[in-house]
């Protein structure tokens, strides 16, 4: 009885002073995910599984009452990791920006010779870097490259193929090594679940356009009408959107703003002068023309076809007609 009695105190004794400092609430924010958050006056916040065992301690004072919480730790919130997804999302798109303008610059050197003065291709894609804020260094690591012994010229093809629920797929590539780039593309469709498709037979459904892309949730849709047919835009082409759109969906949702390549540069510099963020793209891309709407299972296999297929290095970009 004297020993409970005493163990009893020496817990009462070792709360209180684990607890100083510490004032741990439940966040409702994350409900909605079934997590529990736990946070407190720390430098920063750790999430937590629902299912896992909570209970309370307290210790009767005049003071507010301090409680501790007993969880198993998990290593990131769902939350967490879909702003980590999408940052990884955005900077291996523009990780791919960098290799394509690289890869360019290569081709217009091997061609022309480093001089923009008398090599108008390789002054195009100079100009083409300058608009999409790629690093200098960039390009100047590219021009050196080119001279290099051995080193090949790129060359742009194009690979056509059938994804889930009728969908056409086309995969743009710029490479040095057209055997070793079409083998990969070849596996990582047969391995999805797709089947490569005959030269042109998908093509057809897509147009070539100039394209600039923003987020959905960084440009007032009225403001980048008025902005962009000033600017000498072809079209605005507006996301679809769903009722029970979140609004993680709604940051992966973006407008095209469609042009030619002379009004281009103009719908830049006044993106730009309007303070308007518009994402660093290469600028052309391939538009469906009539897109096509397929179930919920189908978006998601061809998601992950693609994903596959951008993931190969001689890949540059890869296009769909699914809405």
């Amino acid at each position: 009885m004297v020993s409970s009695l005493s163990s009893a105190r020496a817990l009462g004794a070792f709360i209180p002073r684990f607890s100083i400092g510490f004032s741990f609430q439940r966040s409702k924010s994350f409900a909605l995910y079934s997590t529990v958050l736990i946070s407190g006056n720390l430098s920063s916040s750790s999430s937590y599984s629902a299912s896992s065992s909570v209970q309370s301690y307290e210790r009767p004072s005049f003071r507010p009452a301090r409680k501790i919480w007993t969880f198993s730790p998990l290593s990131m919130g769902r939350r967490s990791c879909k702003i980590a997804g999408r940052k990884g999302a955005q900077d291996a798109k523009k990780a791919k920006l960098y290799a394509k303008i690289g890869k360019e610059v290569v081709s217009a050197v091997k061609k022309g010779g480093p001089n923009p003065v008398s090599n108008t291709a390789l002054a195009s894609v100079l100009e083409k870097a300058k608009e999409l804020d790629v690093p200098k260094e960039i390009v100047e690591r590219n021009i050196k490259r080119a001279s290099e012994k051995g080193q090949e010229a790129y060359i742009e093809k194009f690979y056509e193929a059938y994804g889930f629920g009728g969908v056409g797929i086309i995969v743009e590539v710029l490479t040095d090594n057209t055997n070793r780039s079409v083998a990969a593309i070849r596996e990582v469709v047969k391995d999805c679940g797709g089947k490569m498709a005959d030269r042109g037979s998908i093509m057809f459904k897509f147009r070539r356009a100039r394209v600039v892309n923003l987020k959905v949730m960084d440009a007032d849709r009225d403001q980048l009408l008025a902005i962009a047919l000033d600017a000498g835009a072809d079209d605005v082409i507006e996301p679809q959107v769903y009722e029970d759109d979140t609004e993680e969906d709604m940051s992966e949702r973006y407008y095209k703003v469609v042009s030619s390549a002379e009004n281009y540069g103009a719908i830049l510099s006044k993106l730009h002068e309007e303070g308007i963020t518009f994402e660093p793209d290469n600028g052309m891309e391939l538009l469906p023309i009539s897109p096509i709407e397929v179930d919920d299972e189908a978006v998601d296999l061809n998601k992950e076809l693609m994903s596959k297929l951008l993931e190969l290095d001689d890949v540059d970009a890869v296009y769909t007609d699914q809405k």
